[in-house]
């Protein structure tokens, strides 16, 4: 019976290393390995390859997946490259296990970032044509405008093309709730810039079904039913959740 072939980006993501996109990546920059030889890009293995990364082996055990939200404060930044930058979401979380952030929130942004050790969800929440909800809180430095705010949800020019167009509501006089469905680079800060409104504070409170609830600063793990809705959402299989009750950093 032959054994069973998985590609390398996948099977790096199954490990709970990275996501498929990462492991492209450190496949490309030659620093992973298949039985001590480095592969071609696209290269399957079986599950008794020897898989490698800067030396270190990968294991791809079925092990339980580690599912956090954090309130990830201004000033960290949401890259697992702890080498390059000092202010990064892993040294700040210090969590036992391997894990990476679910996309990304912007440095001089706060709030709600999941973080994973389960490439398959990465996958599915970041596919851009699910059209997953993303929800915010903006502050910016004048008073809000209904033309503004009518603009904002028609669609602006940012980036060489159009956003999608969105919800928006005023909160009060210089802070909006807005919520999107598309994750373009600095989407919000630039959109509002179009307008000539300077971004003063932005907090992300809701990924899908997620909603943040904890502290600045703290993480918990999200519970069974939060995870069987997500999962349900995107059309995927159930995995298991440990369950465990909230940590703070």
């Amino acid at each position: 019976m032959e054994e069973q072939l998985t590609r390398l980006n996948k099977y790096l993501s199954e490990a709970g290393f990275c996501s498929r996109r990462e492991a492209d990546k450190l496949i490309a920059e030659g620093r992973v390995t298949i039985n001590d030889v480095v592969p071609e890009m696209g290269t399957k293995v079986t599950p008794s390859d020897i898989v490698k990364v800067d030396g270190k082996r990968i294991k791809n055990d079925e092990e339980e997946r580690t599912y956090l939200m954090l309130n990830k404060p201004v000033g960290i930044v949401c890259t697992t490259d702890t080498r390059v930058e000092k202010d990064n979401i892993i040294d700040f979380i210090n969590y036992p296990k391997r894990i990476f952030p679910i996309g990304r929130l912007d440095k001089d942004s706060e709030g709600l970032i999941l973080l994973t050790d389960d490439g398959d969800i990465v996958n599915k929440i970041l596919r851009a044509r699910h059209n997953h909800e993303k929800e915010y809180i903006v502050t910016v430095d004048k008073t809000i405008s209904q033309t503004f705010i009518n603009g904002m949800a028609s669609g602006v020019p940012i980036l060489g093309q159009t956003t999608k167009k969105c919800q928006v509501e005023k909160i009060d006089s210089k802070t909006f709730k807005i919520i999107l469905t598309q994750g373009l680079n600095r989407q919000i800060r630039r959109m509002c810039e179009y307008f000539n409104y300077n971004v003063t504070s932005l907090k992300r409170i809701r990924i899908i079904n997620i909603t943040l609830d904890v502290p600045v600063g703290s993480y918990r793990e999200l519970t069974a039913t939060e995870l069987s809705t997500l999962y349900k959402l995107l059309e995927g299989p159930q995995k298991k959740n440990k369950g465990k009750n909230q940590q703070n950093h």
